[in-house]
């Protein structure tokens, strides 16, 4: 479904990217695991539109997409839930929800609404409230609602258990395994390499801004250079 292919992007004369490649398989999870400031999060905004790269490929569904504004490549079946979720906190949650569905108009959006409301119920029973009253796990809820609200093909996680606790995160990567047996294929970078790497289908080091180890993400886990590296 999607294809990286030897990705460079630099802020300014810095590059964080310098050599990212990997490929992402319909209906399954691919996680990128790595160090802070290794590229991870760089990789996910240019694939969103958000950055543009300075050399390389990005293709969704074989068509070239590293031109192409962050809202094209949205209405082309790709969302991002960013790290540290980016709500508007002083809306509420079925505004919030709204306007993650802002592209749609093919009718369905209350039915979305309701799925989302299916997978979180805590977001239903508080539907009225505003986003900044609730606790880092629920609003992380709300993240991942809005963005399943534009119905996506491929939806990509930035960090979704950062900050949570133990229960908090078990809970919303269980959510992450529902959507991908649902039929939304994944993309996610996770700081918890344990928890990513025994979720993942496929899972890719990325080291100083290029891609050095891939493969099954259970493997990936008995590698012992991973395990040296991001399982102490």
């Amino acid at each position: 479904m999607l294809e990286v292919n030897a990705l460079a992007v630099a802020y300014g004369a810095i590059e964080a990217v310098q050599d990212v490649g990997f490929t992402v398989e319909e209906g399954q999870i691919a996680c990128l695991v790595g160090t802070n400031g290794a590229g991870k999060t760089t990789t996910l905004r240019t694939i969103s539109g958000l950055l543009r790269p300075h050399r390389g490929e990005i293709r969704f569904r074989g068509r070239p997409i590293h031109h192409l504004p962050a809202h094209t490549v949205l209405a082309l079946g790709i969302a991002h839930c960013p790290e540290g979720r980016r709500l508007f906190t002083g809306m509420t949650v079925e505004e919030n929800l709204m306007l993650g569905g802002h592209l749609r108009r093919d009718g369905e959006v209350t039915k979305d609404m309701n799925r989302v409301y299916e997978l979180f119920p805590v977001l239903g029973e508080r539907r009225t409230q505003r986003a900044g009253l609730f606790s880092g796990g629920e609003q992380q809820m709300l993240a991942i609602g809005r963005s399943m609200m534009a119905r996506p093909k491929l939806l990509m996680f930035d960090e979704p258990t950062m900050g949570l606790s133990p229960i908090m995160s078990q809970r919303i990567l269980g959510a992450i395994a529902l959507l991908r047996d649902q039929g939304t294929t994944i993309l996610m970078v996770e700081q918890n390499a344990l928890a990513a790497l025994t979720l993942a289908d496929r899972g890719y080091v990325i080291d100083l801004g290029r891609t050095t180890l891939s493969g099954p993400g259970r493997e990936l886990l008995a590698d012992p250079r991973v395990r040296a590296a991001y399982l102490g």
